[in-house]
């Protein structure tokens, strides 16, 4: 497996962001245009029934993702905190956003509770995190 950076940390894949997401957005736009360039209450009837499905879709499409993540999420703020309690002995400071926490998950033990404090004294982004980091943890398992 190829080893993970800043760089190539972040995952695409083909067949949901590049083929699912798409041929979502394709079938509504179809399907409007059908509603409008219907010739009858018969073709107004299907072609709403199909606008609905493509709307159905894509609320799964986008809440999948979401309740993965946000799942996720959750796992790594317990993980992370736990992590700095048993490097530092203390926990971890309530400032930090969930999306530094997230980018801090990056970090190499020797160098995570450093980065952690000064993530929350300095308000850094997620990326600024991740710049910042020099000995890369590697995580293959983000959704």
């Amino acid at each position: 497996m190829q080893e993970q950076n800043y760089k190539n940390h972040s995952k695409l894949v083909p067949t949901f962001h590049l083929l699912t997401g798409p041929a979502i957005v394709a079938l509504i736009i179809g399907a409007v245009r059908n509603i409008y360039k219907g010739d009858g209450p018969a073709d107004l009837y299907n072609a709403t029934l199909i606008l609905l499905v493509a709307l159905i879709l894509l609320s799964l499409y986008i809440h999948t993702r979401l309740f993965a993540t946000k799942v996720q999420d959750r796992a790594i703020r317990a993980e992370e905190a736990l992590r700095h309690f048993a490097l530092t002995g203390k926990r971890l400071d309530p400032r930090l956003r969930m999306s530094q926490i997230i980018a801090l998950r990056f970090a190499s033990d020797e160098e995570f509770p450093a980065l952690a404090q000064k993530a929350a004294e300095q308000a850094l982004s997620n990326k600024q995190i991740k710049k910042e980091i020099r000995a890369w943890r590697a995580d293959h398992y983000r959704v």
